[in-house]
């Protein structure tokens, strides 16, 4: 069945740097588009960012210009990098992919941005 694992969140500082990365099975990665969320207590669930299989990418405007997703097929990894991180992203983080009308979510990875 499809297993998607986060791991690189942690606790940073303002303006500080994560790299975020999501390894994915049980399915042909290399066809799906994947996505990186978050959810902040007492919020609903937002994109931040996907990346399809071509390698189009698209980001939620709160993070335009610091955020980057990548993705390495060969080892069925996706990876998100923060940048210029502000306590507003904290949040838990979560990978998903989207089969046969199904999403999938990781178990999520926690991102604190506080001095």
């Amino acid at each position: 069945q499809v297993q998607l694992v986060e791991s690189g969140g942690g606790l940073v500082q303002p303006g500080g740097s994560l790299r975020l990365s999501c390894a994915a099975s049980g399915l042909f990665f290399n066809i799906y588009t994947m996505g990186w969320y978050r959810q902040a207590q007492g919020k609903s669930r937002e994109l931040v960012a996907a990346i399809t299989s071509g390698g189009s990418t698209n980001y939620a405007d709160s993070v335009k210009g610091r955020f980057t997703i990548s993705r390495d097929n060969a080892k069925n990894t996706v990876y998100l990098q923060m940048n210029t991180l502000e306590p507003e992203d904290t949040a838990v983080y979560y990978c998903n992919v989207k089969q046969f009308g199904l999403d999938y979510w990781g178990q999520g990875t926690q991102v604190t941005v506080s001095s």
